[in-house]
């Protein structure tokens, strides 16, 4: 694309800038610039126009990616731009995305509430949307829309749906159904225990579904032959609303993926049970904050009750750790003896206190057996080379035979030669019992997003 964006406008296709350079990119066909343009955001696919006289029709005749979000500087310019875009644009809607509640948080007037509202109006009626596939919508709950009779007329054909900051009544949920919808987001909405089950029911082909800060019921029972990740946010914002206190997996024969997306500083105390989800792959919860249940099985905070029970699907997990204990991720893997990926998400100040994790060879090996841990990666955060967390990560640096991948979160001031050199000198990183393991330290920050 850098090389497109150096080209005159009157430049031939396949001729750069100095006339000798080959712009490969625009000897592709049509329909396919097409699809790439498509997925850029709104601003640069229309920006493609002005990189020669090859791409000049280009973005109005690929289908529309319209995302309102940033769209323009002023809210005051948005109904006018989004109308003509949706009115002049050649080929129909393929994505729609617009956040009135961000975009009218702030200062907005009752003139401009009342001309927004009518915009949106107009924008979710247009026939251009009439081919929609994915539909993001968060509104206002000072704006009136009557957002179901919107999605109902769009409900056959949409395979993505982001509903958010609004009101679904009773009343008007109980017609919806989306027979294609296969990722399904509902961030704080107010909702019925009754209309979320329903409107779970009416998504036959369901894949993924996030309920994230959404209030109205205590209660969600899946029952779900198609559904592969569910993610759960409660946020204890919502003063005297219900708010999820129990997800029950009944029957998901699909599932992988069990996400508990809370953060420590704001979250919900949540029991998750899970009766039957054979493919359940990735599981992610709060020791804090959840309890999970497995049959008869139950791990409270991070204590397995039952030292017998096994659950041999679970392959990836991700844990928070106040205190890092290498006994406690002993007692998991004994639990999810086929664990191949351990994510350890810490607290800040978790690294102050903590037990000193020295290995306890006759002890730990009883717990594990002899050299018998199935970890292939392991990932730590707000790593700070103390001596707990030395002692943890050495243990698995030293016996964890097919270790391939260990990465360190540290922060930027640690990322000199002289730090990372004497953690690798206290890792013991030379005499790794995996000879093919890599070892990352990273600034990066690890984002836990939905």
């Amino acid at each position: 694309m850098e090389m497109a964006m150096e080209m005159e406008a009157g430049d031939p296709p396949g001729v750069g800038e100095d006339g000798g350079g080959v712009d490969v990119i625009s000897d592709l066909p049509d329909d396919l610039l097409g699809e790439i343009i498509t997925l850029l955001p709104t601003k640069d696919g229309a920006r493609t126009q002005i990189l020669a006289r090859r791409w000049r029709h280009l973005w109005s005749s690929s289908p529309l990616n319209l995302d309102c979000r940033g769209l323009v500087k002023h809210r005051i310019d948005l109904p006018g731009v989004v109308s003509r875009i949706l009115t002049s644009h050649l080929a129909p809607c393929r994505r729609f995305w617009v956040d009135l509640h961000d975009l009218m948080r702030i200062g907005a007037t009752e003139d401009e509430f009342l001309r927004m509202n009518a915009a949106v109006d107009q924008w979710l009626r247009s026939a251009a949307l009439c081919n929609l596939q994915e539909l993001g919508v968060s509104l206002s709950y000072h704006l009136k829309h009557p957002i179901a009779s919107y999605i109902s007329r769009l409900s056959t054909i949409l395979r993505v749906a982001t509903i958010a900051n609004c009101n679904l009544h009773d009343s008007t949920v109980q017609g919806l159904r989306f027979p294609q919808l296969k990722q399904l987001a509902l961030e704080s909405v107010r909702i019925s225990e009754y209309s979320l089950h329903h409107m779970i029911a009416g998504c036959p082909a369901l894949e993924r579904l996030l309920i994230n800060c959404s209030f109205g019921f205590r209660c969600v029972r899946i029952n779900s032959l198609s559904l592969t990740s569910i993610g759960v946010h409660v946020w204890s914002t919502w003063y005297n609303e219900l708010k999820l206190e129990e997800l029950v997996v009944e029957n998901a024969p699909c599932l992988m993926r069990l996400l508990h997306l809370d953060q420590n500083v704001d979250g919900e105390h949540l029991h998750i049970s899970v009766i039957s989800a054979p493919k359940l792959e990735t599981l992610r919860y709060l020791s804090n904050f959840t309890k999970i249940s497995f049959g008869s099985a139950v791990i409270q905070g991070l204590r397995v009750d039952s030292p017998t029970a096994v659950v041999r699907t679970v392959k990836i997990l991700v844990v928070d750790m106040h205190i890092l204990s290498l006994d406690t991720v002993i007692n998991l893997m004994g639990f999810f003896p086929c664990m191949e990926k351990l994510h350890i998400e810490c607290s800040l100040h978790s690294f102050q206190a903590g037990p000193t994790n020295a290995w306890r060879r006759r002890k730990q090996m009883n717990l594990i057996g002899p050299l018998d841990i199935p970890l292939k990666t392991i990932v730590l955060e707000q790593y700070r080379g103390t001596k707990s967390q030395v002692s943890f990560l050495t243990f698995f640096v030293l016996n964890a035979r097919l270790l391939q991948l260990m990465t360190f979160g540290i922060r930027t001031k640690d990322n000199s030669e002289e730090f990372l050199a004497e953690q690798r000198r206290k890792l013991q990183l030379e005499d790794r019992v995996s000879r093919d393991a890599q070892f990352y330290f990273t600034t990066d920050r690890y984002i836990r997003n939905y």
